[in-house]
This record gives structure tokens, C-alpha cells and sequence, in this order.
């Protein structure tokens, strides 16, 4: 008993001790002590503290010229080599942290002395220093706090580390920012660690100007760049080779004329990243005699810039990789190093292996879209590509860091590929991943939510936009996370003070709970709709073809004549509003001037959930036929459209239950790029079109199409596709349907696991069904696997639909 009483008081006072220690000390009264007098080495890491804390506090923290007496709470700023102005005390406290390294800072918490010490390795180790006080601090009117158990030493893992913010009219935000809205993104950016901005040129795959841009492009990424040396960060410039020739000597002339007045226009400008195509696709030999060129253009202006190119091509044969990879292990002084982004064919680890050790790979991760990008999100639900899009407010911590990690150390760090604010979230995870693998999510969102939103909602805010993510996991129709989700955000909305619901972070989060909880339900009253519908039309035989029609007709329209939760679909309107007032985003292409496909979600809305778009179409035609038996047959024959027969199979491979039968490849945490295994794709495909904005049941020659064919299992470049049959019927033969669609359009073909050739290549995308025979020796075991290829140079395989008919 006296054992166990003395365990409680331990637990006891462990648990004082704990509270004690995460208590924060009172800093509100607060003076500046700064030993750096080098303006070049302070920069705005004083302006930037002072700033911030008068932004959430209203207290202005006055300097100290000497180091305040005993009692007096002191924020001290210094670099390792000015720590002599600091009492002995805390030199002894700031020797005894772990060693630091380039860009690397301390933070020392001394409660005793209510002081706080900032240490920078560098320039940038200050800079980052006061970010993370920034962070850590729990700033409201009136006081400035930090716990005791703040105290941090660290260094980055990765040198490079940053975000692109092209100024162009492609952006869902970037194009309407001032001056100052880019100075304090960039700002907000660098508090999180980020060390690099990649600008774009004038002239990119895009529009010259747009109705929101605040100055011409060339000013702009002028101030980018002045805002980017003010900070001591590195400026990075995305130059796609937009010309129509770089072999004829005027062309070329053209473009280096180009180059000359871009390059002269910033004033820092320290690497040019060229892609290999997307857009600007070149020979390798010619790309590579191009840049030679540009680099004598960029060295004059910026003597120490270097240029980086990627191996990004749409259809990459191996003569092509051969002669790049060749260029770029040549030795040449310009060349900085090679980027892995997006449509690069080869996973890191191999480009890593074709590489000279010393040559560095920059990541370029595609944070910024959810479908036909480099990490889609995994198994997505057909309902959110239609809503949602390619580019909606898409905060996806958890999987960020999967992606970062599974990587990272191919390479020496990333600069994310980002169309504007939609991935906010996703910015300041990834920064803090490229400082620290192994920083939890929970910890950058803590910091995110209390530095941003404030410190009195921390908690609740970081749950809520963790379910978020959550929303988007599995079956829309049968998650419960997103009723949930709403009420976390609804509870929110009620608590929190108006300028909490006035700032855009805030609102970004909470467009996407009422957004999804409005997509749900619509998808719930749809779907049932749907069901009704069918039914009716399956008597048609007893009240005839054309009343069942009607009827069924009748049902459908209850969708946009009957809709559900039009609050929510008004809450979404609203906040589209007010976030294109307040930092530009363009959520509408009408009213707010957005681009088709970059993130216009709040335009799809109220696209249909149900497959009323093609039973319309369908029945339209029915309508048509003079004869009732006629009408009849074919009602029936709609109704089942994917019966395979007794004895028959049917699989759609955009649905969860049938994705079994896809042989899968490496786990998707360590290959979520897909470039090792099958993936799930989006869109039915046009004739002679690779490309749609959006996601809708039109394909091939504009016909209306089944809602299934919008979804399809697909694999990329040449890696093969294979989807396997068992417990089929040894005796039996059977014949095969398959439903090719998707955007690729690729030349594929169809063998099987013992080298039968079910069909050789054919061209896909002018058609979308096809019928073969299977021979009976594929199933004589009872199992086949089936496996399709594609020709070089294409960019993957695709299928839809298989029905397998027992003959």
C-alpha cells in the first residue's frame, strides 16, 4: 500500500512537473536585445519580429541598447559569432544545446529570467530563429507568451527548400496579389523554413495578362525578386522554351533577346530551372546546345546563376533519355543539377543512379493538383473529381508527408510546383518536411494554426482540417467523417471572433466542409433518384414506354426542381466571395475570372452526381422510335447495360469492388507517384484530344457517355497494366468486351499471362468498345491474367469496363 501511494505521488508530481514545463512564460512586456549590427546579416529578421508580434498583439517591442536588468523580460537576437553581448548565463545555456549548422538557429527558453534566445548560424539560421519563435509564441491582444519547453536546436536536413509563384493568369490566385500580399506570403513562407522562390517569366504556356493583375508581369517578378534579396532568399526562375525553333539562327536571336531584357529586369536571380517539355518539348541534342546559349545570356546579369534542367516529356523514348542523360553528366560549367517533377518517366532512385555523385536533383513536387498530376490523391471517389476538379482548396497533410518522405532522399531538397493558395496548407507542411523528415504533421499544423489563425483555437482548427483530409478518403456516398466534419467547422464558426471568420485561411477551410457536406448529400438524393428512376422504367412493359419515360424523366429533374441543403450551397457562394475580395482566389469563372481547370470547383457545384446525363440522352433517343416493342427492347437493353450473362463476369475498374482483380505494384507509400504500379484515372477522352479542364460524361465525338466511363484503372508510360481473372470456368469459352477510355489515347495492346496475344497494338480514343474472343486454352486452370502494353513513346495504358460472357 505505502508502495503504491508513494507511485501516486511520483505520477502526481510528474504531472506538476509537466504542466509546469509546457506553462508559458510572459514576454508582453518584452524588450529587444540585438547584437547583430550588420544590416546585411539582419536584414528584416527584426522588422519581421517586431511586425508580427504588433500584428497579433498590439504591443510594439521596443530594442534595448544594452542587456536589460535582472527582472526585465528580454528577447535577445544574436549570431554564434556575436554572443559575447550576452550575459555568461545564458552563453553557458546556448554551449550546452546541440551544435547547429548552415541556416541553423537556437531557441533557448530561460524561464527563471523570463528571457528568450534567438541564435542564428547565419543570416538565414536568424531569420528562421525568429520564425519559429513566431511560431511557438501564443500571440492575442495584450500578451505575447511561450511555453518553457520551446527550447530547440536544430538544422536543416535539405538545402533547398521552397515554393513556385508564378505570376500568371493560369493561377487560381497568384495573378490578383499586390506587391504587398507577395511580400508577406513570401515572408509567411520563410518563417516555415522555406529558403527559395521560383518566379516565371512573361511569357509562359499562358495568357499574357489577365483582368486581375496589379502590374505588368516584368514588374512583378521584379519585386518578387527585390522582396526575395530582402529576405536573403534564393530566387528561382521556372523558363519554359516557348519558341518555335532553336536550331535557325533568327529564332534563336529572338529568344536570347528575350532572355536578355527578362534577366536584366530582376536583381537577384540565382538558378533557371528549364523543363524538358510541359511545355517546350526539344531534342536533347538541341535543347542542351539552346541552353549553352542561355547561359551566356543569364551569367552576364547574374554571374553565379546555373540552370537546371528536367527530364519532363510526354512521350520519352530511350534514344531520348540516353542523349540526356549524356548531356547532363557532360561536365558543363552552367548546369546546376536535374529536377524530378512531373510526366518524368523515370522514378528518382533510377535518375539517382544514371547521375555523377555530384550532381544534385531537385524535387518539383506537384503539392497543387488532385487528379492528372504527379501525386493524385490515392483511390479518389469519381463524385470529388466531377465536384471538386483538378485544383480545389485541397489541404492534404498526412499524405504530403508520405509523398516527402518516400523521396527525399534522392535528392537535395524541393521547390513545390503550386498554381496558387488552394495548397496553403500543403506549402508550410512540405517546407517543414524538407527542414525536418521527421516532424510530425500535428506539430507544423499547431504552428500553422496558432500563428495564423490564433492561439485561443488551436486545437480544434487542426482537427478540422485533418478532416478534411479525411473527407476524401473512400466511398463519398458512405463516409461519415463529412457530417462530422461540418459540425467541427460549424462549433467553429461559432466561437470564433469576426476576424477569425474574416481570414482567408480560416474561410478556405471552411468553404471545403460546406462544399463537401453539400456534395454528399446532393450524391445521397441523386443516387436514390437514379434508383427510382430505374425502377419505373422496368415496368414499362405494364404502363407502357412512353408514360415510364415521362415518369422516370419526372423522378431525375427532382435533382435541380427539389434540391437538398440549399444553405450549404449558398454558404459556398458567399465565402467564394469573400475570399476573391480578400486574397484573389478565383473559385468562379464567370464572376471571379478564373480559369476553366484551375480550381473553378465552386462552378461544378451542381453538376449531376447520378448517371441522368446519359439515361436522358438515352431515353431522348427512345422517345424517337415509332415502335413500342422496339422502345421496350431497348429500355431493357439500358437498364442492363452491364449484365454479363449467366456464367459472365463484369468488373468497372474505377470502383472499389473491382479493383481487387488489379494486380497492384509497390505499396503507394513508397511509390505515390505511380511510376511502379496502376493508379486510377479521370476522363473519357475525346477524339483527338488529350486534354479536358474538367471531368464530365461527354467523350469520344461529343457523345454523352455512362457516368462509369469518366473512371478508369490506368498505368503509365510502359509499365504494364494487368488485371486477373480466377475462379472462371475451365470448360466454358469466353468472348470479351472491354470499355477503353481515359484521356491517353494510347496504342495498346492485350496479351495474356501465357503470351497469348488477345489483340495487338491498336490505337485507342476513336472508339470506345471493343469485342475479342479468348481462346479457351488462356482459361483452361480457370484463371487468366490479363496484361496490356503500350508502344514507346506513349503515356500508358488504360481500361475502363470488361465483361466477360460465358459462351
Amino acid at each position: 500500500m505505502r508502495v503504491v501511494s508513494r507511485l501516486l505521488c511520483y505520477a502526481l508530481l510528474f504531472g506538476k512537473l509537466e504542466l509546469l514545463l509546457a506553462a508559458p512564460i510572459d514576454l508582453s512586456r518584452a524588450q529587444i536585445f540585438n547584437t547583430v549590427k550588420d544590416p546585411k546579416v539582419l536584414n528584416r529578421s527584426l522588422e519581421i519580429l517586431q511586425e508580427e508580434v504588433q500584428k497579433r498583439t498590439r504591443i510594439r517591442l521596443p530594442l534595448a541598447k544594452k542587456w536589460p536588468t535582472a527582472g526585465q523580460p528580454v528577447i535577445g537576437l544574436a549570431l554564434e559569432t556575436t554572443l559575447s553581448a550576452f550575459p555568461e548565463t545564458a552563453r553557458i545555456a546556448l554551449n550546452a544545446l546541440s551544435a547547429i549548422q548552415a541556416e541553423g538557429f537556437k531557441l533557448l527558453v530561460q524561464e527563471e529570467t523570463n528571457t528568450v534566445l534567438i541564435v542564428g548560424k547565419d543570416a538565414r539560421g536568424l531569420l528562421y530563429g525568429v520564425g519559429q519563435f513566431l511560431r511557438k509564441a501564443e500571440m492575442s491582444p495584450g500578451q505575447l507568451r511561450i511555453a518553457r519547453n520551446a527550447t530547440l536546436a536544430t538544422s536543416p536536413r535539405y538545402p533547398i527548400r521552397g515554393h513556385q509563384l508564378g505570376y500568371r493568369p493560369k493561377t487560381n490566385a497568384y495573378d490578383a496579389f499586390s506587391v504587398t500580399q507577395f511580400d508577406q506570403y513570401i515572408r509567411e513562407l520563410a518563417l516555415f523554413g522555406a529558403n527559395s522562390i521560383e518566379i516565371m517569366p512573361p511569357r509562359t504556356d499562358d495568357d499574357f495578362t489577365s483582368r486581375h493583375m496589379k502590374l505588368p508581369a516584368i514588374q512583378m517578378i521584379r519585386e518578387q525578386s527585390r522582396i526575395c534579396r530582402e529576405y536573403e532568399l534564393d530566387v528561382w526562375m521556372w523558363y519554359p522554351n516557348m519558341g518555335q525553333n532553336y536550331v535557325h539562327p533568327d529564332s534563336i536571336q529572338q529568344e536570347l533577346k528575350e532572355r536578355h531584357a527578362v534577366f536584366a529586369a530582376v536583381p537577384k536571380l540565382d538558378a533557371v530551372f528549364v523543363p524538358g517539355g510541359d511545355p517546350g518539348e526539344l531534342e536533347p541534342d538541341v535543347l542542351f546546345a539552346w541552353l549553352e546559349k542561355e547561359a551566356q545570356v543569364l551569367q552576364k546579369y547574374h554571374p553565379n546563376a546555373k540552370i537546371w534542367v528536367s527530364p519532363q516529356v510526354f512521350r520519352p523514348t530511350q534514344a531520348w533519355f540516353d542523349a540526356f542523360f549524356r548531356h547532363v553528366n557532360s561536365g558543363y560549367p552552367w548546369f546546376g543539377g536535374v529536377v524530378f517533377g512531373p510526366w518524368v518517366k523515370l522514378p528518382v532512385q533510377e535518375i539517382r543512379k544514371l547521375l555523377k555523385p555530384s550532381i544534385p536533383i531537385r524535387h518539383y513536387p506537384d503539392i497543387t493538383h488532385n487528379y492528372s498530376s504527379q501525386y493524385p490523391v490515392p483511390h479518389w471517389d469519381l463524385a470529388w473529381s466531377m465536384t471538386c476538379g483538378r485544383e480545389s482548396i485541397n489541404p492534404r497533410p498526412h499524405d504530403e508527408k508520405i509523398i516527402h518522405n518516400a523521396l527525399d532522399e534522392f535528392g537535395a531538397g524541393s521547390i513545390s510546383y503550386s498554381e496558387g493558395t488552394n495548397d496553403d496548407v500543403n506549402k508550410f507542411v512540405w517546407s517543414d518536411q524538407d527542414w525536418d523528415p521527421n516532424r510530425p504533421v500535428i506539430e507544423t499544423l499547431r504552428d500553422y494554426a496558432r500563428l495564423f489563425i490564433g492561439p485561443d483555437f488551436t486545437e480544434p482548427f487542426v482537427r478540422a482540417v485533418l478532416s478534411l483530409e479525411e473527407n476524401w478518403r473512400g466511398p463519398l456516398l458512405t463516409n461519415p467523417a463529412i457530417p462530422q466534419t461540418l459540425r467541427q467547422w460549424q462549433t467553429l464558426e461559432q466561437q470564433v471572433p469576426q476576424a477569425v471568420l474574416q481570414n482567408p485561411r480560416f474561410q478556405m477551410s471552411l468553404i471545403r466542409a460546406y462544399f463537401d457536406a453539400y456534395t454528399q448529400r446532393r450524391l445521397l438524393f441523386e443516387t436514390e433518384l437514379e434508383q427510382q428512376a430505374r425502377d419505373i422504367l422496368a415496368t414499362a412493359e405494364k404502363t407502357g414506354s412512353l408514360p415510364a419515360i415521362q415518369q422516370a424523366k419526372a423522378t431525375l429533374e427532382k435533382a435541380w426542381k427539389e434540391p437538398v441543403r440549399p444553405d450549404y450551397r449558398a454558404k459556398c457562394f458567399a465565402l467564394a466571395d469573400s475570399l476573391f475580395k480578400s486574397i484573389g482566389a478565383q473559385l468562379t469563372i464567370e464572376k471571379h475570372g478564373a480559369m476553366g481547370g484551375r480550381g473553378n470547383f465552386i462552378d461544378n457545384i451542381d453538376i449531376p452526381l447520378n448517371d441522368s446525363p446519359w439515361l436522358f440522352d438515352q431515353l431522348a433517343k427512345i422517345e424517337r422510335e415509332s415502335d413500342e416493342n422496339e422502345r421496350l427492347l431497348k429500355i431493357r437493353a439500358m437498364l442492363h447495360r452491364t449484365d454479363p450473362g449467366p456464367g459472365g463476369f463484369y468488373d468497372h475498374f474505377g470502383a472499389p469492388e473491382s479493383w481487387h482483380r488489379v494486380i497492384p505494384g509497390e505499396p503507394w507509400a513508397n511509390d505515390p507517384g505511380s511510376l511502379r504500379g496502376p493508379r486510377i484515372g479521370f476522363g473519357v477522352g475525346l477524339v483527338g484530344v488529350e486534354w479536358v479542364d474538367e471531368i464530365k460524361a461527354t467523350g469520344f465525338k461529343g457523345q454523352i457517355t455512362p457516368r462509369v466511363w469518366m473512371k478508369q484503372a490506368k498505368t503509365l508510360y510502359d509499365q504494364p497494366l494487368k488485371i486477373a481473372y480466377d475462379e472462371l470456368d475451365p470448360t466454358a469459352t469466353y468472348r470479351m468486351r472491354i470499355a477503353y477510355t481515359g484521356r491517353f489515347r494510347s496504342r495498346m495492346k492485350l496479351t495474356t499471362d501465357d503470351g497469348t496475344v488477345i489483340h495487338d497494338f491498336i490505337q485507342t480514343g476513336e472508339q470506345p468498345i471493343y469485342e475479342f474472343d479468348v481462346p479457351k486454352t488462356v482459361s483452361a486452370d480457370g484463371k487468366v491474367t490479363f496484361i496490356w502494353t503500350c508502344g514507346e513513346g506513349e503515356r500508358g495504358s488504360q481500361v475502363t469496363e470488361i465483361w466477360l460472357f460465358r459462351n
